[in-house]
């Protein structure tokens, strides 16, 4: 499957496998399905390894060299996310909606103004809100290289809002959103560089 880009817009292609109970989908099939869209060739041409901290590299050997594909990799309760794009780096970040202790977490590990935020935030909804958070925060570790290390829990996102990537607060060329996805999940995707398009490929 070849994965056109959006005309004129940097995209982000998002693959959300879902397994058997607990059983992930692999995330090296995805990943294959997903560079091999991104770049049109088979899957065969690819190599997965890992970078130093875990982070997925899959590579393309060429004539001219090897083709890097930023990639980035989630899972939780038996689904797993793979993001990948072709204009920079990528972080994705997956949970599953349950029932938590929002504001007592998000006193311990969040920025104040964030957690002001929350405490305004209708209580039915406050478990969901504390994970948009959380998934905007790993995300942004991830395409960032970093993750949650250095204070990475209480970098200040931007108010939570299902739709188009917003710039992160206090950290230049960082924009992160979440998709409209299914109720049971909450998933965020990041980007260095600008505003991109995200688009869900497939959910296998």
């Amino acid at each position: 499957m070849n994965l056109p880009p959006v005309p004129g817009q940097d995209t982000v292609y998002v693959w959300i496998g879902r397994g058997i109970g607990t059983r992930p989908v692999p995330a090296g099939r995805l990943l294959r399905q997903a560079a091999a869209g991104l770049l049109g060739c088979p899957e065969a041409d690819l190599v997965i390894s890992h970078r130093p901290g875990g982070a997925p590299l899959v590579e393309r050997g060429t004539g001219l060299g090897r083709v890097t594909v930023p990639a980035s990799v989630s899972r939780h309760g038996g689904v797993t996310v793979v993001a990948v794009r072709a204009d920079g780096p990528v972080g994705v970040d997956v949970e599953r909606h349950r029932c938590l202790p929002a504001l007592g977490l998000a006193r311990r590990w969040y920025d104040p103004s964030e957690v002001a935020w929350l405490a305004a935030r209708p209580e039915a909804g406050r478990d969901r809100d504390f994970l948009r958070l959380w998934t905007a925060k790993e995300a942004v570790g991830k395409a960032l290289g970093v993750g949650l290390r250095a204070g990475g829990s209480r970098r200040r996102m931007p108010v939570p809002d299902t739709g188009r990537l917003r710039p992160v607060p206090d950290v230049a060329g960082i924009w992160v959103g979440h998709l409209d996805s299914s109720g049971a999940l909450v998933l965020a995707v990041a980007v260095v560089g600008g505003e991109a398009e995200v688009v869900v490929v497939e959910e296998a």
